[in-house]
């Protein structure tokens, strides 16, 4: 297979704005990093993307957000140069494998034509049709990355976006849909209640940092109340839509300091749990996504694991690993090679997510 120069594109569900990153990468191996970029949202974007939460297509204000997200990743890409591929997964609006399936605004159609480039999207509707739990699908790019770093033994990498996923890895392992290559969830809620509620209490995005968590106390009763969510006793894999959980109303009684350091110290213990069903002990807990800025997080994640660093203590990019996630897993469709397995998503047999749209 001939590599790619691939531009991959993520909009979480923390909405924080749009990530950009170049991979060449053949699909299998991951060759070399190129440029990326970031693009926060507007504040009026954020509001309206945000009204269309939890709604599905062809529902009140979904077309309108669909605009923005379209026309805040066009902009995004034209800032690029010598883009074979693209791979662009969208903005979560609503995740319900089951049920009504999942739901990723923006159409990947439009983008091939106002690029004119080939663009891979809708990355997780073809795993939820095949009985999956369509998320997490970032873990064969952690598998990737793994083998990359020279990885000898079981290491386990958190990202920590608006909801937390975390993937157990085997880098002995050559093929990442092997049984024994990979486990992976989501843990539970990451950065989304913290960001709910700094917006609704203060008027801001975050908690810069962790300052304020790191200055409140922890309501131990609302964590322990917290853990006994029947999703923690549901084993891998499992996923989670972003409002699964409503933890605002368990910690209003609370001082903002003290809400925040409850609400971190529930995301640390959702990853704790979710470490019990490791195949095997890890020997490190590598963190991504923007939750590894928040010391308060990391003090926490490091009373329950012995050696937890910032992925970027690796000469990796953590805030740009899902967007080089979508470009890795682009360049995996448009290959023909799968994209999720039992093991990542809960998917009966190996499946290739994404379609392909031409200019």
């Amino acid at each position: 297979m001939t590599p790619l120069w691939v531009l991959g594109l993520m909009s979480g569900t923390s909405l924080d704005g749009v990530d950009a990153a170049m991979v060449l990468t053949d699909g299998v191996k991951v060759l070399e990093f190129g440029p990326h970029a970031y693009r926060p949202y507007t504040e009026l974007e954020r509001a309206t993307i945000r009204l269309s939460f939890g709604q599905w297509q062809g529902q009140a204000g979904v077309a309108a957000a669909a605009e923005v997200v379209e026309a805040a990743h066009i902009a995004m890409c034209r800032q690029f140069s010598g883009v074979d591929l693209v791979g662009f997964h969208g903005q979560t609006l609503a995740h319900d494998p089951g049920g009504r399936g999942t739901h990723q605004a923006g159409n990947g159609a439009h983008l091939a034509r106002a690029l004119g480039l080939p663009v891979v999207w809708d990355f997780r509707t073809a795993d939820v049709a095949a009985g999956g739990q369509g998320a997490p699908l970032v873990p064969f790019f952690h598998h990737a990355l793994a083998r990359r770093l020279g990885a000898d033994q079981p290491l386990a990498i958190l990202n920590l976006g608006g909801v937390g996923n975390l993937t157990w890895i085997d880098p002995r392992q050559p093929d990442p849909a092997h049984p024994a290559a990979l486990l992976a969830f989501d843990t539970g809620p990451a950065n989304a209640p913290m960001n709910d509620l700094m917006l609704a209490r203060q008027g801001l995005a975050q908690d810069d940092g962790g300052a304020l968590a790191l200055a409140g106390v922890a309501d131990a009763e609302v964590v322990t109340a917290f853990l006994r969510h029947r999703y923690f006793h549901r084993p891998p894999p499992k996923s989670l839509d972003r409002n699964a959980f409503d933890l605002l109303p368990a910690v209003q009684h609370l001082k903002d300091a003290d809400a925040l350091a409850t609400l971190t110290h529930c995301a640390a213990a959702a990853v704790r749990q979710g470490a019990a069903y490791f195949p095997a002990p890890i020997t490190q807990l590598l963190v991504a996504g923007g939750g590894r800025h928040n010391r308060a997080m990391m003090q926490a994640l490091s009373q329950d694991f012995a050696n937890v660093a910032a992925i970027d203590a690796l000469g990796l990019n953590g805030d740009m690993l899902e967007a080089q996630a979508f470009a890795y897993l682009a360049a995996r469709v448009q290959a023909g090679l799968p994209t999720s397995c039992a093991q990542t998503t809960g998917v009966p047999k190996a499946t290739i997510g994404g379609q392909l749209s031409l200019p």
